[in-house]
């Protein structure tokens, strides 16, 4: 089996690895992001149990897909007892967006809005503090990053985040929304059958170069 988590993910075909292969950098760029992030060298800022209900969350935000079941499995394995109501916080916070207001007057005609999430206490109870926190910042960052601001990071500080605990938290919601949309990008090329044109079309353009 591959080692590679996004051809895992997308069940990438051997005409979709064609494709990947022609972008090797990204390809490694994306492999190594996730080691980092999911196979760190220390998890004393953010616990392995952490980062696996954190992504379950970010990734179930946008949908039930093949990388929201993936994280979804992991953060239930790592985590059974917290990972349940991390989901189903996931499929109620659920929303459409970018949305969220510019504080630049300028693009204050262009500010839109949407439901904002915050855990209630009884979720604060079940998962903790921290992950009550860090689902309310994950919330913020996929749906209204414009809106992002220096009490967002106060709250987590409160609620026993570090500076370094906060930059992983947002590095590994960036990463997934990115590798969320590679994978759903694969997964339509397979499911239109355009990856074996795509391959026959790079096959004759080197054969023209030839």
């Amino acid at each position: 089996m591959s080692q590679d988590i996004v051809d895992r993910i997308a069940e990438v075909t051997p005409e979709l690895d064609a494709l990947r292969r022609r972008r090797p950098v990204t390809r490694e760029q994306l492999q190594a992001s996730f080691d980092a992030l999911f196979r760190p060298l220390s998890t004393a800022e953010v616990s392995q149990e952490e980062r696996e209900l954190i992504a379950a969350f970010a990734t179930r935000l946008a949908g039930e897909d093949a990388t929201a079941a993936f994280y979804a499995a992991r953060a239930e394995a790592a985590d059974p007892s917290r990972a349940g109501t991390v989901l189903g916080e996931a499929a109620r916070a659920a929303t459409r967006g970018p949305f969220g207001a510019y504080a630049e007057a300028g693009l204050r005609d262009e500010s839109t809005d949407g439901e904002r999430y915050a855990p209630s206490a009884e979720v604060a109870d079940a998962v903790g503090e921290r992950i009550a926190a860090a689902l309310a910042h994950a919330h913020l960052l996929v749906f209204r990053p414009r809106e992002a601001a220096s009490g967002d990071l106060a709250r987590l500080l409160d609620a026993g985040w570090s500076a370094d605990g906060i930059v992983t938290l947002s590095q590994l919601v960036s990463f997934l929304a990115f590798q969320q949309r590679v994978v759903a990008g694969l997964r339509t090329l397979a499911a239109e059958g355009l990856s074996d044109a795509a391959v026959a079309s790079d096959r004759d353009d080197e054969e023209e170069a030839a």
